[in-house]
């Protein structure tokens, strides 16, 4: 892994200290950022924020601990060091209560000013990884900082924040790589049951004849291959939550036997005959509306209305184009120390074509893209290390008629539903066509998991030559 260069903030309207400083601390390897006043300082920090500043106590306009202030409210940890004349030290001192690092006393030694920088970056570091461990373990996983700084965000954590504290179900809306998951796990972190086990399920990766088995459990010999007892996710999530995603795609038979679990606080493992408690918070998601889905009748009506206590919708990312430049930087940070480079950002260009995109796999595509440009570029990033392509189907264009008279025999709705199932289905016949049958495939094109693809392929009884069944991974 790269060395991490520490940048250093040189603050001083003095330009002949900030000459001084800046080749001392260049010398010793550190990036040096300068700023003649306050303001320009407060300027540089909201843009870039540094590893550690050295901030003039007397300064016109924003003085020096009037900068040290609005420092400690953005930032906690970066560590400040006051630069101050003899005749001020007393007033340096007491400032280090207010959570300056510590002070350097003009004229001063060049050996001391990178002895105390240093001093100071160590101690900013183990702050801040601190701080990382005492997230980890309290459930504060960082919604905005994962997700972004938005308006539309801080409504969304305001409602997990207001949802959190109660012990109601919840259900989380919205599209393939949104941020269901750290929704989820967000509630859980903010809950009561905190400190117990959150226990994740995807519905739409489990098959139909093992699902039950990795809800419920089984009991030794109780199917063939059975051969020791097998808790499932209610019971490891015991005190805890259990988060299924893809609810949508639960089979109706498996959704019955859910709702009675949930009903009674008790469930049945695969093969047994004793009743076992279970007390759990159920969060589930889906990126479908549940409830357009129950009315129509592919989602029990009963099982939904006892989920949806609580509802979250998560907005795609093309609606919050605010976060894309956060998120950008965000992932190219990452990606950075994951790949071992020193990427220093983005052309104009490039950012241009980041917000312009509508990005139909969210936040996920995003960060591989970033991760995927920071791999073959040496510098910066730009419009073509991008390599943005909109998945295209050629061939696929059809304009669907209703033939005949059928308002004859039938309502407007029974018409538009039957219209609506004949542009699905031959969709499907063209992505399929193109793809040779290859419905893992089929799926990244559309957009859609792959348990809807199969499912959809076996209600319309589609067949395609060259068809692959084995095609998931």
């Amino acid at each position: 892994m790269a060395e991490h260069i520490s940048h250093v903030l040189v603050v001083d309207d003095e330009e002949e200290i900030r000459k001084i400083l800046s080749r001392i601390l260049e010398q010793e390897g550190f990036k040096v950022v300068t700023a003649p006043n306050g303001q320009q300082a407060m300027q540089k920090i909201c843009f870039d924020a540094p590893d550690a500043v050295l901030l003039d106590v007397r300064m016109p306009g924003l003085n020096g601990m009037e900068v040290l202030k609005k420092i400690k409210e953005i930032d906690d940890n970066i560590p400040v060091v006051l630069i101050t004349a003899y005749a001020d030290i007393h007033q340096a001192v007491e400032a280090t209560k207010e959570g300056a690092y510590d002070y350097l006393a003009k004229p001063f030694d060049n050996n001391e000013v990178v002895w105390i920088v240093r001093r100071a970056l160590a101690e900013g570091e183990l702050k801040r990884n601190l701080k990382s461990i005492n997230d980890s373990y309290s459930g504060n996983f960082g919604l905005i900082e994962n997700m972004g700084p938005s308006d539309m965000i801080a409504r969304l954590v305001a409602d997990i924040h207001r949802v959190a504290k109660s012990d109601f179900s919840v259900v989380i809306i919205g599209e393939t790589g949104s941020g269901k998951e750290l929704v989820a796990r967000a509630i859980h972190g903010d809950s009561a049951r905190a400190e117990a086990p959150f226990m994740a399920v995807d519905c739409g990766a489990i098959p139909e004849p093992l699902l039950e088995s990795e809800l419920f459990g089984h009991e030794k010999g109780s199917f063939t291959g059975a051969e020791r007892q097998k808790l499932g996710k209610f019971e490891l999530a015991h005190g805890g939550t259990l988060f299924m995603d893809e609810i949508a795609n639960m089979p109706p038979g498996s959704q019955a036997k859910f709702l009675r679990v949930i009903q009674d606080r008790k469930l049945y493992r695969v093969g047994g005959v004793k009743p076992v408690d279970v007390d759990i918070r159920l969060i589930v998601a889906a990126n479908q509306d549940l409830q357009e889905m129950a009315v129509a009748g592919t989602f029990r009506k009963d099982l939904y209305y006892r989920l949806s206590e609580f509802t979250i919708n998560v907005p795609p990312l093309r609606e919050r184009k605010e976060d894309i430049p956060y998120l950008a930087k965000r992932f190219l940070d990452l990606a950075n120390i994951e790949l071992n480079k020193v990427i220093t950002g983005f052309t104009d260009e490039a950012v241009e074509t980041l917000m312009s995109n509508n990005w139909p796999g969210n936040v996920r595509q995003l960060r591989s893209v970033i991760r995927r440009a920071t791999l073959v570029v040496s510098e910066t990033i730009t419009e073509k290390d991008l390599n943005i392509k909109r998945a295209s189907v050629p061939g696929l264009a059809f304009s669907p008629k209703v033939q005949g008279m059928p308002w004859k025999n039938a309502s407007l709705s029974e018409i538009v539903q039957q219209s609506v199932l004949a542009v699905e289905k031959e969709v499907l016949n063209e992505v399929l066509r193109f793809t040779g049958g290859n419905k893992a495939r089929a799926a990244r094109l559309l957009q859609v998991d792959y348990k809807t693809i199969h499912t959809k392929v076996k209600k319309f009884g589609i067949q395609q030559n060259g068809e692959n069944h084995g095609d998931k991974a």
